[in-house]
């Protein structure tokens, strides 16, 4: 049968029809999809039903062989599932300058979960001087100076998925203190507090640290007061550990002592053991996480399916050149006594310093680069920084130097990390869900720019087609709870996440012999195969692997409320 068979419009409007007479019937549902083996997003085996969806809701999960509708989609042979919910994404910005999400909606994300050592609210003082360069190279205007104002921009140009947001730690250090690396006085940690109450009551879910470079100065007991005053809304604690190589275990019982101090529910970010020193060690990450739970403190994960990891280039100095912020880490790459400080501890390591980003990659050899802005560096995207310092005939400290310089510190980079058997271990664990720490990005125009790392364009059918099908590491029902309703029940959202009737049709629709990620290192601008329809609040946005061009997602608001003060 051809595929285009699979996909049949029938308007059954007696008002309209030409020959239809009096006896026509008005369809029962907008849309109705057929014969296609529903798995419900709960873990439980799939069941053969057909799902009806009415004005942008679930309305019917069964057997109606007779009843009518708009819009019919033959799923047979293929997998029906909940929408996906991507745990951990950047795509605050890309948003903004094109709506459609082409690299997820293909992918079957339906929901983004944004922030991390940012969030694109709220913005003031040193905050916006700093975001300034990220919205420069997309042409954007930042018209919003909270939270709120972002989401209503947002919804004002059009979304194809829905948004969810934190509320980043970093972001409202950085609106009142800047850069610096020292604790808030006590009015500046009260406006803080203030910062994150606004943001929690204009519909953040929670507050969200990247404790590794410049966003990461805050202390744990800084930390804690901000994550009480989300405790008072009902939000979650969300983070990228302080570090993830040989204090991986330090950082984690960090993350579990500010969920139990706080009161407040913990999701670490993309959990890895990052470098060969500590590669291994992700079963004692679990076990520490398990532990928590067995005591009462509910800790979560997520992760990528991937053995590299991306971030901008500025963190592989030490911390002290990171300190005040981008342009006096520049000013300090001019000074030859400090470079030559740099060089060494990048080199041979430093008293405290046990993020050294070059080391864990295995050299310059292991660090690509994804994104240079100036038009005389866009041609090193998939260059190492290896291969760079040949190219300028410089050893490789002085040559990044040169680059972070010439690129006023907006480099980014792919970092070879992580072990796959690591990879997996982790992938296992049955409260780790799936966020692909990317962007909704595209193969071509402003968004398809530079080398970026394949989990923008693949992460969610790589699981579902490697390790699913290929590896069985996970049966395809734990795989979509994984990407569905334990993603949607450590946010909270009560109505995403499950094919439910009453729940807003998030849909997915795929063929599981097929589906694949296409996007390598070497290549990743590639679209995902397999994944055939996306209906987003009821509505196609994918239709038989092609985007249909409609924006229909929402910005999802944490329900306001608070339960007083702590």
């Amino acid at each position: 049968m051809e595929r285009g068979s699979l996909y049949v419009i029938a308007v059954v409007l007696a008002s309209v029809t030409a020959c239809g007479g009096a006896g026509a019937k008005v369809p029962e549902y907008d849309l109705i999809i057929r014969g296609g083996r529903v798995i419900d997003g709960t873990g439980n085996p799939w069941i053969a039903a057909d799902i009806g969806v009415q004005a942008g809701k679930i309305t019917k999960v069964g057997q109606f062989a007779d009843v009518r509708a708009a819009q019919v989609i033959d799923a047979a042979g293929k997998v029906v599932a909940p929408g996906f919910i991507d745990m951990h994404t950047h795509s605050d910005y890309p948003l903004l300058v094109d709506g459609r999400a082409q690299s997820k909606v293909r992918q079957g994300v339906t929901t983004e979960v944004l922030g991390e050592g940012e969030t694109a609210g709220p913005i003031k003082g040193p905050a916006l001087a700093a975001m300034k360069p990220s919205l420069a190279r997309y042409g954007i205007e930042p018209t919003w100076a909270t939270l709120g104002e972002y989401f209503a921009r947002l919804e004002k140009q059009g979304v194809a998925t829905n948004v969810v947001s934190y509320v980043a730690a970093g972001q409202v250090r950085a609106c009142v203190i800047g850069f610096e690396n020292r604790p808030p006085q006590a009015a500046e940690l009260a406006e803080m507090r203030q910062l994150v109450a606004q943001a929690m009551a204009e519909g953040a879910w929670g507050l969200v640290t990247s404790l590794e470079g410049t966003r990461g100065f805050a202390s744990t007991a800084e930390i804690i007061e901000l994550a009480k005053v989300v405790k008072r809304y009902g939000g979650i604690y969300a983070t990228h550990l302080r570090g993830e190589s040989e204090e991986l275990m330090e950082a984690l019982n960090e993350a579990i002592e500010i969920g139990e101090r706080a009161q407040v529910p913990v999701d670490v970010f993309h959990l890895k053991a990052s470098g060969a020193k500590v590669w291994g060690r992700i079963p004692e990450a679990l076990k520490a996480i398990e532990a928590a739970r067995a005591r009462g403190i509910d800790i979560t994960a997520n992760q990528y399916p991937y053995i590299a990891g991306a971030h901008p280039l500025l963190p592989l100095l030490p911390p002290w050149a990171l300190d005040g912020g981008v342009e006096k880490t520049l000013k300090r790459l001019q000074d030859p006594q400090l470079r030559a400080r740099m060089k060494k501890e990048i080199e041979e390591g430093a008293p405290g310093w046990r993020h050294n980003y070059v080391q864990q990659s295995g050299g310059w050899k292991g660090v690509m680069i994804s994104d240079a802005r100036s038009e005389r560096n866009k041609t090193l995207a998939g260059k190492t920084l290896a291969d760079f310092a040949v190219m300028r005939g410089k050893d490789p400290a002085d040559a990044f130097f040169d680059l972070l310089l010439e690129e006023k510190g907006q480099v980014h980079g792919v970092l070879f990390i992580m072990n796959e058997k690591d990879v997996q271990t982790a992938m296992a664990a049955p409260w780790l869900s799936i966020g692909s720490d990317g962007s909704a990005l595209d193969v071509d125009g402003p968004l398809g720019q530079g080398h970026p790392h394949p989990r923008h364009f693949g992460t969610f059918p790589r699981i579902l087609g490697r390790y699913v099908r290929e590896l069985g590491i996970l049966s395809l029902e734990d795989a979509i709870r994984k990407m569905t309703s334990l993603a949607a029940q450590r946010l909270g959202l009560r109505d995403r996440g499950l094919l439910r009737e009453g729940f807003w049709a998030d849909i997915v629709v795929f063929d599981p012999r097929r589906v694949i990620d296409r996007a390598t290192f070497e290549d990743p601008k590639q679209y995902s195969v397999g994944i055939e329809y996306v209906l987003v609040n009821g509505t196609l946005v994918v239709d038989r692997g092609g985007h249909t061009g409609a924006l229909p997602g929402k910005v999802l608001r944490k329900p306001r409320r608070s339960e007083g003060t702590d």
